[in-house]
């Protein structure tokens, strides 16, 4: 069975791959099929409305079953910011660097015991055929730390969120072990029952 995995973002895509490597499931990329090009916007107010559009749009436009995400580090003493807006959260063409450094900016003046946040993830896998979105979510708690980390892995906000039950940030958590803890993989894992499902034809 073909996956199109509707991002532009190559880490993501990794994780991916890695997720569903032991699946009978042939990952594709948007390059894959000639659909680099094409930029769904992101209008909804929610992860899920926002993985749903990406998930239809790159599924339709490929006769594909697509699989989307919406993500984002939720901070409780930003009152839940960037949320829904993490990728935007220092404006247009900001770096994941920028990013990092107004989050903590932000947060220069929050002890430890308020600097609580978590990841969350919503995946949709799109069946063209049926118009149907299969949905799944994952959490993932941790705390944000007070500098970045120089941490190899990761990307986004990695260096920054440092996991519940460890003291080394997501970025010092090798690729292996954060696809089995990160939010995208628990959203992951429930939907590979669907996957499997839709990998049998059924």
């Amino acid at each position: 069975m073909d996956l199109l995995i509707a991002t532009q973002n190559r880490g993501k895509l990794r994780e991916y791959r890695a997720i569903v490597a032991n699946l009978d499931i042939d990952v594709l990329s948007l390059e894959d099929v000639g659909l680099g090009k094409l930029d769904v916007e992101e209008t909804g107010e929610t992860f899920e409305a926002n993985a749903e559009l990406k998930a239809a749009a790159y599924a339709q436009a490929s006769g594909r079953l697509a699989l989307a995400d919406d993500s984002g580090l939720c901070v409780d003493a930003l009152d839940g910011a960037p949320g829904v807006y993490s990728a935007r959260y220092a404006g247009e063409g900001a770096t994941d660097a920028d990013r990092r450094a107004k989050l903590l900016g932000a947060l220069k003046d929050v002890p430890d015991e308020q600097r609580t946040a978590y990841f969350m993830c919503v995946i949709v896998v799109f069946n063209p055929e049926k118009q149907t979105p299969y949905v799944s979510l994952g959490k993932f708690t941790g705390r944000i730390a007070h500098e970045e980390s120089d941490g190899q892995y990761g990307f986004g906000y990695d260096p920054i969120f440092i996991p519940d039950g460890y003291d080394v940030t997501l970025a010092d958590i090798e690729p292996d072990e954060k696809n089995r803890i990160s939010h995208r993989a628990l959203a992951a894992q429930q939907m590979r029952p669907v996957l499997e499902r839709l990998a049998k034809g059924v």
